[in-house]
């Protein structure tokens, strides 16, 4: 009896302790679409006569990188492995954390950048994206 008993309370444990997802509210008439999934791709929006469409909470374009000296290498090397926008998104660096910035991704996440090109793409981030930048 004590068995079942501990069992129906590790099970209601289990069950309750679950975790629940919360789906945002939405004003009435409004459908959300758009949401930005790299894999499964979303189904599209079901069409709802007289709704209006909300395209979602993330952008789906790229920023483009200040034009200078270093842009080119920069995008070529750092594209490879993630978007340009996490160059974008970064408070402005001083010059030690843009250093240890690249050589992480160099030392840590292998990203195979020869050490002249690391030293441009350093140069372009102080210039464009460093503490002192404008």
């Amino acid at each position: 009896m004590k068995g079942a008993r501990l069992a129906a309370v590790l099970a209601a444990l289990v069950v309750g302790g679950a975790p629940v997802v919360q789906q945002p509210t939405l004003p009435p008439g409004v459908v959300r679409a758009g949401e930005y999934r790299v894999s499964p791709p979303a189904a599209p929006a079901p069409v709802v006569r007289g709704a209006v469409y909300d395209a979602g909470p993330f952008p789906l374009s790229t920023p483009d990188l200040a034009p200078g000296e270093g842009r080119d290498a920069t995008v070529a090397m750092c594209s490879v492995c993630h978007s340009v926008r996490y160059i974008t998104m970064q408070p402005r660096l001083p010059a030690e954390a843009w250093q240890a910035t690249v050589r992480k991704m160099i030392d840590v996440h292998g990203a195979a950048i020869p050490e002249g090109v690391a030293q441009q793409i350093t140069g372009y981030l102080l210039v464009h994206y460093g503490s002192s930048a404008r």
